[in-house]
């Protein structure tokens, strides 16, 4: 799974980067949010294979703190990229005229350097704040990885802090990039609509629907982790979204934008094709 997922989303970063095609803005966030599946595999996977090979299940606390960082980073970055994403859609599709006049080159620099910057910003505060916790003597963490909330739940501190400021980071993370990308849905299908042939419908809609299938596989195993009751006998469970929604999902993202998109086909083809003839 970690070489599928690395592979996979390396093939769309050096697709995107050599094949003049695809320089739009959609490719551009398509090749930021390639680069961070990248580091968000790289960050829990690696020291999963480490144990399973070696049975050695423990970890130091500078690797440990480590994961959290880019654990909370790439996740955030995760969330602003597929909310401009979907406004990138919104404008192509609901303003085509002014597609070009809004989208422009340095509008989408600042909106992709916006989402790996806020996300550092974020996961850094939320880091220190770990730091700050106590533990008594050595502890299990019953989990694959350095889990967040895992870790909070057994620290011996008072957690009351840092967990509002996850709450808070929570609705700035999550919601607000979540209501972005329906309320753009919702103008997008109310233009698709309003299309008289099948086929303008067909072709318009292709255009969004591997974003849209996308944000469907993140969004549904984040909120089925986040959702769900806690308790201890869903442990297992929670283990098991955890590694869908760190393992699984980032292998289907490139599958989905590669299988389904003839264009990105085309390019990794006549990519791979420049590579073999040089």
């Amino acid at each position: 799974m970690y070489l599928l997922a690395v592979l996979g989303n390396l093939t769309i970063t050096t697709t995107v980067c050599l094949v003049p095609q695809l320089h739009t803005p959609m490719y551009f966030f398509l090749c930021n949010l390639s680069v961070d599946d990248i580091v968000y595999v790289s960050t829990v996977l690696p020291k999963l294979l480490v144990t399973t090979v070696t049975r050695d299940t423990s970890i130091s606390i500078t690797s440990c703190i480590g994961q959290i960082f880019f654990f909370v980073f790439c996740i955030a970055v995760d969330f602003f990229l597929l909310a401009f994403m979907a406004y990138d859609r919104y404008v192509a599709i609901c303003i085509p005229l002014h597609y070009i006049l809004i989208m422009n080159k340095m509008v989408c620099i600042l909106l992709a350097f916006s989402s790996w910057f806020l996300g550092a910003i974020l996961s850094l505060i939320f880091t220190l704040m770990v730091t700050n916790l106590s533990f008594c003597d050595v502890q299990d963490i019953n989990h694959f990885f350095c889990d967040p909330q895992t870790v909070i739940k057994i620290s011996c501190s008072d957690t009351t802090n840092i967990i509002m400021y996850t709450s808070i980071g929570g609705v700035l993370v999550g919601c607000c990039p979540f209501t972005l990308i329906i309320t753009s849905y919702i103008y997008i299908i109310s233009t698709i609509l309003k299309i008289q042939t099948s086929g303008g419908r067909s072709k318009v809609f292709s255009s969004c629907s591997s974003h849209l299938m996308v944000v469907i596989l993140f969004y549904g195993t984040s909120l089925s982790m986040n959702m769900k009751p806690k308790s201890e006998n869903l442990q297992k469970l929670d283990i098991i979204l955890s590694l869908l929604y760190i393992a699984v999902v980032p292998v289907l993202n490139p599958l989905v934008y590669s299988l389904r998109n003839r264009e990105v086909m085309k390019a990794i083809k006549k990519c791979f094709t420049k590579i073999i003839t040089f």
